[in-house]
C-alpha cells in the first residue's frame, strides 16, 4: 500500500466514523420497522463502490493532479452517500441543515470527478501521441537487432528520412573503443554481453523521445529530436561518461569500457550523413 493509499484509508475511516457519531449524537434512532432496506442497500452500496473505485485509482495511478481529482471526487461521493445512508437509521430535525450539506457532497464529488476525467482525457491524448511515435518501431519486428534488441541500421535510415519532415533533429554515433579485443580474448558470447550491457546503460540515460539503434558491429546511433548539434554533442559526452563509469566483469577480470562519438544535425540523405559521421569518428 502506498503512502497516498494509507493516508486516504485513514482519512476515510475518520470521516465515516465522525459522520456516524454526528448522526448518533444529533439524531433520534428510527425504529427497525421504519428502515427502508432498498434505500439502505442502494445508498450504502454506492458508498462502498465509490470507496472501492477510489482505492483502485490510488493503487493504479501515480500521484498527481489527475489522480487526486479522481480520488477526491470519488471520496466526496462516498462520504455523501454514507451520510445519506445514515438518514435511514436516524431521524434528524428538519430545521437542521447540516445533514443536507453532507448529502450535497455527492454532486460536489461528481463535479470534482468530472474535472478529473477532463484532465485525464488530455493526459491520455498526450500519451497516445507519444505511443504513435513509438508504435512504428514495434510494428516491424524485422527492424530489431538480435543481440541488443535495438532497432537496426535499416530502421535508423527510415527514421532519418521521416524526421526531416517532422522538425530539427541531431544524430550521434557512438563506438566502443577496442571492442575487437573483447571478442579476441573472451569470445563472441562475452562480446555480445558487452554490447547488451552498453545498450542498457545508454537506454537508461536517454530521453523518452530519443531513438537508440545498433548501427553496425560495436557502433550505436542515437537520434535526438529537437536538439541542435551542440546540445547533442553534450548529451553524447554524458553517455560516454556513463559507459566509462561501468564496472563490467568477465569471469574475475574487470573490462574497462569507453566510447568515442561524433555528432551532426540530421540533414541531407541518411547514407551520406552516416558515412560522414563514420569518417569523422574513424579520424578521431
Amino acid at each position: 500500500m502506498t503512502t497516498l493509499q494509507r493516508q486516504a484509508s485513514v482519512a476515510t475511516v475518520i470521516a465515516c466514523a465522525a459522520c456516524y457519531v454526528l448522526y448518533a449524537m444529533a439524531g433520534t434512532p428510527k425504529p427497525f420497522a421504519e428502515w427502508h432496506w432498498m434505500d439502505v442497500v442502494a445508498e450504502g452500496g454506492m458508498s462502498l463502490l465509490a470507496l472501492t473505485w477510489c482505492m483502485i485509482v490510488l493503487a493504479s495511478r501515480p500521484d498527481g493532479r489527475v489522480t487526486r481529482l479522481l480520488a477526491g471526487g470519488l471520496a466526496c461521493i462516498m462520504l455523501g452517500s454514507w451520510a445519506d445512508c445514515m438518514d435511514e437509521f436516524y431521524r434528524i430535525d428538519k430545521a437542521a441543515m447540516w445533514d443536507n450539506a453532507l448529502e450535497m457532497l455527492v454532486p460536489v464529488g461528481m463535479f470534482v470527478l468530472t474535472a478529473g476525467l477532463y484532465y485525464w482525457r488530455h493526459e491520455q491524448e498526450n500519451l497516445n501521441q507519444h505511443l504513435k511515435k513509438r508504435e512504428r518501431l514495434f510494428r516491424d519486428h524485422r527492424a530489431f537487432d538480435r543481440v541488443t534488441q535495438l532497432a537496426d541500421a535499416r530502421y535508423l535510415r527510415a527514421q532519418l528520412k521521416r524526421q526531416r519532415e517532422e522538425g530539427p533533429c541531431a544524430l550521434a554515433l557512438l563506438d566502443i573503443d577496442g571492442f575487437y579485443r573483447v571478442n579476441r580474448e573472451f569470445g563472441q558470447a562475452e562480446g555480445d554481453r558487452v554490447l547488451q550491457a552498453v545498450s542498457h546503460m545508454l537506454l537508461l540515460n536517454l530521453r523518452n523521445d530519443d531513438l537508440l539503434c545498433r548501427y553496425a558491429g560495436d557502433r550505436f546511433a542515437v537520434l535526438m529530436p529537437g536538439l541542435a548539434e551542440r546540445d547533442a554533442d553534450e548529451a553524447a559526452r554524458h553517455l560516454c561518461r556513463m559507459v566509462g563509469a561501468m564496472r563490467h566483469h568477465v569471469a574475475d577480470r574487470r573490462v574497462d569500457l569507453s566510447l568515442r562519438h561524433s555528432c551532426a544535425e540530421a540533414q541531407g540523405e541518411p547514407d551520406a550523413l552516416l558515412a560522414d559521421l563514420c569518417r569523422r569518428m574513424d579520424a578521431a
